[in-house]
Parts: C-alpha cells; sequence; structure tokens
C-alpha cells in the first residue's frame, strides 16, 4: 500500500474546498462532506464508548466492527458513486439489535441519557448518528445515495440505544426514566 498519508497538511484546504476521493474539489460545507463528516464524528464517539471501562467483550467487538463499517461508510459517501454498504451490513445490525434487546425489561417509558461513563458515551454517539443520518438524508434530495446508507445510520442509532442500556446495567447504574412536568 506505501505512504498514504506521506504529509498531514497540504494547505489546499485553505480556501474552504476539499477534494473528495474521486479528486473532484468541494465546498468544505457541501451536504457531501457534511454527510460524511457527521459519519467521521460518529466513529470518533464509538471510540470514545470502547475507551471507557467495563465494556463487555461481545458489546466491544461489534463497536469494533461497527467503526470499520462506518469508515466504510465514510469512504462511500466520499467518493460519489461507492458503494460499499449494503443490506448485510443492516440485516447484521439487526441482529445484534435483537439479541442484545432480549435481555433487557421492556420500556414503558422514555429515559434520560445517562446510566453511566460507558451508557452516556453510547447516548452521545446515538444523537451523532442520528445527525449523520439526517445529513446523509440532506444529501439525498440533492445526489444519489446508497439506499442501505441511511437505513443502516437508522439501525445503528437504535442498536446504539439498546447498547446504553445495557452499559448502563454493567456499569451498576440505574436508568432516570423521564418525568413530565405537570
Amino acid at each position: 500500500m506505501g505512504h498514504r498519508l506521506s504529509k498531514i497538511y497540504t494547505r489546499t484546504g485553505d480556501s474552504g474546498s476539499t477534494g473528495l476521493g474521486d479528486g473532484s474539489r468541494v465546498d468544505k460545507d457541501s451536504h457531501r462532506v457534511e454527510a460524511y463528516g457527521s459519519v467521521d464524528e460518529l466513529n470518533s464517539a464509538v471510540g470514545c464508548i470502547l475507551a471507557t471501562p467495563n465494556v463487555p467483550e461481545t458489546i466491544a467487538a461489534h463497536l469494533l466492527e461497527i467503526q470499520h463499517d462506518l469508515f466504510d461508510l465514510g469512504g462511500e459517501l466520499c467518493i460519489p458513486g461507492q458503494e460499499l454498504i449494503s443490506a448485510d451490513y443492516v440485516s447484521r445490525l439487526e441482529n445484534w439489535l435483537d439479541e442484545l434487546n432480549d435481555d433487557l425489561p421492556p420500556l414503558k417509558e422514555f429515559i434520560l441519557p445517562g446510566g453511566g461513563p460507558g451508557a452516556a458515551a453510547c447516548h452521545l454517539a446515538r444523537t451523532i448518528c442520528r445527525r449523520a443520518e439526517r445529513r446523509v438524508w440532506t444529501l439525498a434530495r440533492h445526489e444519489a445515495v446508497v439506499e442501505a446508507t441511511p437505513k443502516y445510520l437508522n439501525r445503528l442509532s437504535d442498536l446504539l440505544f439498546v447498547i446504553a442500556r445495557v452499559l448502563a446495567r454493567c456499569e451498576d447504574g440505574a436508568e432516570v426514566h423521564w418525568k413530565r412536568k405537570s
């Protein structure tokens, strides 16, 4: 593969544009850059979950695989016309969701983000995931987007919610239920 990043700064973005994976240049605040930038932020947030103590091995393995998926997804968004995310990715998340959710008590009320450091980090990642999904839908109104991409992000936000519930229990945290003020 050789040295891909031999020089970190290039100065090519100093004018407010950036290069896409296909060599074309776009504004740094374009819909495409907003979409893959949000996915990159999400990947970093998943890394923060992994950096917290007491993450069970199974969940850590899932999160690491998700990080690789998100790198693929970001690459797909960075190269117009590229297709890296498929329906199989979405199905895998659904399987994990079903497995993890089976052991949790049913929810009858909304819960507030928190429950312990890992659970709180997971809730933050979930909200970043929702934003990334919104940015992908904005892009999809202007340019072609692979059909599985927003579905993947939608399922991932659900999975992150369920993982937050699991982590709250692993961290001996309690889920705080939202109480509507009268």
